[in-house]
């Protein structure tokens, strides 16, 4: 049975230790990525507009503050709960060491009982030789005794101990989980609040307004360089304002025309001539 309790200490305790520091060393990667990741936000940040932008950028700060609560959660894994089932491996190996001793005493009673047994046997007459047979077994049996009351103090305690570890490195384990996600949970409730308060509208409008900014440094570039009479038009008219447009402008070179035609008749061969129909026509004086 004190064999059996240290055989399965070592094995699962073993085991436990392995599958803990694989834990913590993924929990560790889990912070390395999740740290990419606030760069990335970063990065993605100065590319949209002033909304998302703070948002996103809120979103990261949060995200690293999680991150540096996810490396106290790898410490403190290292220190309270993988580090302590390290150790047990020399206590282990301490008992089992013990547990040999014993069974090299055992094994010598029970060779010294067998020897005198023989005597007994072949050499009923031998009384000295039996004697001393008799008194090599009482000693054997002494050094029984006392190795396996030691044995049994020593399983004791190692059973003991071993109870109360697991107790104390399991329940570390939970705290330190908990304190991790509760920090977390509380990190994260803010992250959410700051992504619903983002007011989508406003960098949507803000991103119309430069579009309309780009396509109207276009059409201006095209007014320079077109050479089309079409380009006069503008392009947002549409086709029945253009023409009644054209057709205003045609009529007002009619009326210039007219009036020019008057100025010509009265002012007569002494006159001023033909005005430019570009210019405003003065009013005529009345004597």
């Amino acid at each position: 049975m004190m064999e059996n309790t240290v055989t399965h200490a070592e094995k699962y305790f073993g085991q436990l230790c392995s599958l803990l520091a694989a834990y913590t060393r993924k929990t560790a990667r889990l912070r390395d990525t999740a740290d990419r990741l606030v760069l990335q936000l970063i990065d993605l940040a100065s590319t949209e507009g002033p909304e998302m932008r703070a948002t996103l950028r809120d979103l990261a700060e949060d995200l690293a503050k999680v991150q540096d609560y996810r490396q106290a959660q790898v410490e403190r894994l290292e220190v309270k709960v993988v580090n302590p089932l390290k150790l047990y491996g020399a206590q282990i190996k301490q008992t089992r060491a013990e547990i040999k001793k014993f069974k090299r005493v055992r094994n010598n009673e029970i060779k010294q009982l067998e020897k005198l047994e023989k005597l007994r046997q072949t050499s009923p007459w031998d009384r000295q030789t039996i004697s001393q047979a008799e008194t090599s077994v009482q000693k054997a049996s002494g050094d029984t005794g006392r190795t396996t009351h030691q044995l049994e103090e020593m399983v004791d305690t190692f059973q003991k101990q071993k109870l109360e570890d697991l107790r104390k490195m399991f329940s570390d384990f939970v705290t330190v989980e908990l304190v991790f996600h509760a920090k977390a949970v509380e990190v994260y409730s803010s992250a959410f609040q700051t992504l619903e308060n983002c007011d989508l509208e406003r960098d949507l409008e803000d991103f119309r307004a430069r579009m309309r900014g780009v396509y109207g440094r276009h059409y201006d570039a095209r007014l320079l360089t077109d050479p089309t009479p079409s380009a006069a038009v503008p392009w947002s008219l549409s086709g029945q304002s253009a023409q009644s447009a054209i057709q205003s402008h045609r009529k007002e070179e009619e009326v210039s025309e007219d009036d020019s035609g008057e100025e010509d008749l009265e002012e007569g061969p002494g006159g001023w001539g033909r005005r430019p129909t570009s210019r405003t026509r003065a009013p005529r004086s009345e004597h």
